[in-house]
């Protein structure tokens, strides 16, 4: 495995982690619903990231043209794929927003203090 690959491999299993923390935090701060809606914030962030660090991964070897056109596709999918999630979230009846925004940019913060720790 390359270190981009190791990279991309850590900051997925530290967003988990967040994910999994501030879940089982709001769980015990606040009820059961407020940690599902936290978990269901969190995965928002992390499939659609998840998705774009595999993807770099298959396309790390490309002459750079084609990996910048690579990256441009990829990061807009993994943009439709969030607002997608987001839509069928909104759709939940009484969704608790607080919860799930928390742990939405607790899980996008991951990338600040990895780019941070460089």
């Amino acid at each position: 495995m390359t270190a981009n690959e190791l990279s991309i491999i850590k900051i997925l299993k530290y967003q988990i982690l967040v994910i999994l923390a501030v879940s089982l935090a709001l769980t015990s701060i606040l009820d059961f619903v407020s940690g599902g809606f936290a978990f269901l914030g969190g995965l928002i962030a992390f499939l659609p990231n998840a998705y774009l660090g595999f993807r770099m991964k298959h396309t790390a070897k490309l002459d750079a043209k084609k990996f910048i056109n690579s990256f441009y596709t990829s990061e807009s999918i993994k943009l439709v794929l969030t607002a997608l999630f987001f839509l069928l979230v909104f759709r939940i009846p009484n969704v608790k927003l607080l919860p799930l925004l928390t742990c939405y940019i607790s899980t996008l913060s991951v990338f600040w203090f990895a780019l941070l720790m460089r």
